[in-house]
């Protein structure tokens, strides 16, 4: 049996990011490319839709402390939702936010360049774990909290 390309595989959350992962900066739409020509004509950015589940598309990066290699650490994140996501913890540091991601799915990639390719995945999240009440975010102990969306992500080595 075939796997079809694109297929998207669910995962859990702590199986993808065993560190947890962290949102820089904030969740923004992921608006299609507009030319210079077409800025100037003023034509208005249109939001990309999931041509899979037909949901609006938002972006946010973020960072694995789990990943080695500093170049891959940090990806954008890809959100399907209707309406935007908005993170359920609070800032850790100006502008980083420690997250969780409900609804994640991971798509098989192959990245880089020339000889040096890898394997990589394209993640997509529906939207932030809550955060749980009692000061802590749902994580074992040594574990950051926190949530997040599609993004690309090299393969973690084991």
């Amino acid at each position: 049996m075939a796997i079809n390309r694109g297929h998207r595989f669910p995962i859990n959350f702590d199986d993808a990011f065993p560190q947890g992962l962290v949102m820089v900066g904030e969740v923004a739409p992921d608006n299609e490319y507009l030319s210079n020509d077409e800025r100037a004509r003023g034509k208005q950015p249109k939001q990309k839709l999931d041509e899979t589940t037909g949901k609006r598309q938002w972006k946010a990066t973020v960072t694995d402390p789990s990943e080695t290699n500093a170049k891959r650490a940090s990806f954008v994140l890809t959100f399907l939702a209707d309406v935007q996501p908005v993170p359920t913890t609070d800032e850790a540091l100006p502008g980083m936010r420690p997250i969780e991601l409900d609804g994640l799915t991971a798509e098989p990639k192959v990245a880089g360049n020339g000889e040096f390719k890898y394997q990589s995945y394209v993640f997509r999240a529906t939207a932030f774990k809550a955060a749980m009440a009692s000061g802590g975010a749902g994580r074992s102990a040594g574990k950051s909290a926190g949530n997040g969306g599609g993004a690309e992500t090299p393969a973690k080595a084991a």
